[in-house]
């Protein structure tokens, strides 16, 4: 689980090999070092759209039938996935059928035909998934919460666009994307699984080495000031209020990355976390509550979510304030016995993840795609075992100030300066 092999081929591609021995399966991923981030708000959406286009045939494989029968047959899986800085692309199968895998996955990226049939067809896919995330506001709220602390920047862009955008588009804009972004020096393919590093070379240099495209690397640096609380509601008509209650954190590969993740975990990373215990078990103004961070190249937040009584939304909300304030606070600070359990959690939580060849390629590929250094998870181990009490406490007491507030929440309620008291106390 902690040894891997970085290689470069010819023409800037990076290929990362990481041996599972005792598994049976691999799994081939493709990474591209982009997303909504890189978008205008005229293509918002397109990142997301070339992703399921992909799937949609080559002239090797015409159509997508031919692609998911090809997996399928022999008991693979396929997907992809698009977000603000990535898009990855991955198969999972036997290793008897690597190569397929590798086959399959070059073909996809380096010869789709988007047609303009098919591109027209898809609109139609894409705006009911928007639609459907519209109805499920529990993911909904997230979104506008990045919305509301990326405003202006295309940070703060919805990954599926809108439908405006996503009917917007056209057959040039797919291709210009492609010309831009798709070329190897921007993209890392990983293997991880039972194949060695010297056949899973050989094969990804035969089907990907001809791709000799150049183009320019780029890295955002947005930046955000914050004076005051923020706040951004939209009324539905729900039987549950949805809420983010959070504040801007810090960047990926931060120094204090590791304190974060403690600190989110006792707030708020399980059934035994001070939120769940405050909001869910003491007073029952929940079904669902949780703590997260998540960090971008540039920009970081840490946000406490939960679906919430309408008739008792003031009082979550104030619970919530209430215990941001404790942990921040000398007296009801961490203790190491809470300290000690939030890493056992997050170390027990990534060992489990490492058993999986598709969460293992993830894992490396983010990193070395997007901060080209690699944390081993025994290096992450290390990291959080050096977190203090000090440290957690030193980190909620800069975060949780009224300052830094910011609340998105989807309800039938509309009185704005409502809620704004409540993050000022």
């Amino acid at each position: 689980m902690d040894k891997y092999n970085l290689t470069k081929l010819s023409n800037g591609l990076r290929l990362l090999t990481i041996p599972m021995p005792s598994v049976q399966s691999v799994t081939v991923m493709v990474m591209v070092n982009t997303g909504s981030r890189n978008e205008t708000k005229e293509i918002n959406g397109l990142s997301h759209f070339l992703e399921h286009m992909a799937f949609k045939g080559t002239n090797k494989r015409p159509n997508s039938l031919l692609i998911s029968s090809e997996i399928e047959g022999v008991g693979g899986d396929f997907n992809a996935y698009t977000s603000k800085h990535t898009i990855a692309y991955h198969v999972k199968l036997a290793v008897v059928h690597f190569e397929l895998a590798v086959d399959i996955l070059s073909d996809i990226l380096q010869n789709s035909k988007l047609g303009e049939k098919e591109i027209e067809r898809e609109k139609g896919v894409i705006i009911e998934e928007i639609n459907m995330y519209e109805d499920l506001p529990m993911r909904r709220v997230q979104e506008l919460f990045e919305q509301l602390l990326y405003k202006g920047s295309a940070l703060g862009f919805d990954i599926a666009g809108n439908r405006e955008t996503v009917t917007g588009l056209k057959r040039q804009d797919f291709v210009d994307y492609l010309d831009k972004y798709y070329f190897p020096a921007n993209m890392v393919v990983v293997v991880a699984g039972g194949v060695a590093e010297v056949p899973a070379k050989k094969l990804i240099t035969k089907y990907f080495n001809n791709n000799q495209k150049v183009g320019q690397l780029t890295k955002p640096n947005d930046k955000f000031i914050q004076t005051k609380p923020e706040l951004l509601i939209k009324p539905k008509k729900t039987d549950q209020a949805h809420l983010v209650i959070g504040v801007r954190g810090h960047a990926m590969g931060h120094p204090d990355r590791y304190t974060e993740s403690i600190l989110d975990t006792i707030l708020g990373g399980g059934m035994s976390s001070r939120l769940f215990i405050a909001i869910r078990e003491r007073r029952g103004l929940a079904y669902y509550v949780r703590t997260e961070s998540d960090h971008f190249i540039d920009n970081g937040y840490l946000a406490t979510r939960a679906g919430v009584d309408l008739k008792r939304l003031d009082e979550a909300i104030k619970v919530i304030l209430e215990e941001y304030h404790k942990i921040a606070s000398p007296k009801h600070g961490i203790t190491v016995k809470e300290l000690t359990k939030a890493k056992e959690c997050i170390k027990g939580s990534l060992i489990l993840e490492m058993e999986n060849s598709r969460e293992v390629a993830g894992f490396y590929g983010f990193q070395e795609l997007l901060e080209e250094k690699i944390r081993t998870p025994k290096e992450i181990f290390k990291g959080i075992d050096k977190v203090t009490v000090e440290d957690v406490n030193r980190v909620a007491k800069e975060f949780f100030v009224p300052e830094r507030l910011n609340l998105t929440l989807i309800s039938p309620f509309e009185d704005k300066e409502r809620f704004e008291k409540l993050l000022m106390v």
